[in-house]
């Protein structure tokens, strides 16, 4: 059998040791007092108010171009599906309705195109430039603190 010490009843306190060390951990630390702050003169950025009209700004582009796009082939394929007389039937010599729908759909693609920049430049850009323009001065107002 062997002898093993017992191991030391105080924790091991390596050199130059924080003052964490020297206390227990049932004995309450001392809390230190915190900085006062002062309070801000002005709202800082992150004006809930304008981040949602922003949001939804962008969600009113995302469906105007996405509705026309897909509102159009979604109308493409219903009739395709379902008036397979009308999609046969002939426009001029030889040009069946169906195929002259399909080939509107690239104009129709480039209009949600269009609208999608026309609502982002009359609608969202102003608001995000707006928030950009704000953040820009509350940066430079935390700046000179």
């Amino acid at each position: 059998m062997s002898y093993d010490p017992p191991p030391p009843s105080y924790p091991y306190r390596p050199p130059d040791s924080s003052p964490s060390y020297d206390t227990y951990p049932w004995v309450p630390q001392q809390e230190t007092e915190p900085a006062v702050r002062r309070p801000q003169r002005h709202v800082a950025l992150g004006h809930h108010s304008d981040l949602r009209v922003l949001r939804s700004a962008y969600r009113w582009q995302r469906r105007v171009a996405t509705l026309t796009a897909l509102g159009y082939f979604v109308l493409f394929l219903i009739l395709s599906a379902f008036a397979p007389s009308f999609m046969t039937s002939t426009v001029t010599d030889g040009l069946p309705t169906g195929l002259l729908l399909a080939l509107v759909q690239v104009p129709v693609t480039w209009l949600a195109i269009v609208l999608y920049e026309q609502t982002a430049r009359r609608r969202v850009d102003p608001i995000a430039d707006r928030i950009r323009k704000q953040a820009e001065l509350d940066a430079r107002r935390e700046g000179t603190r």
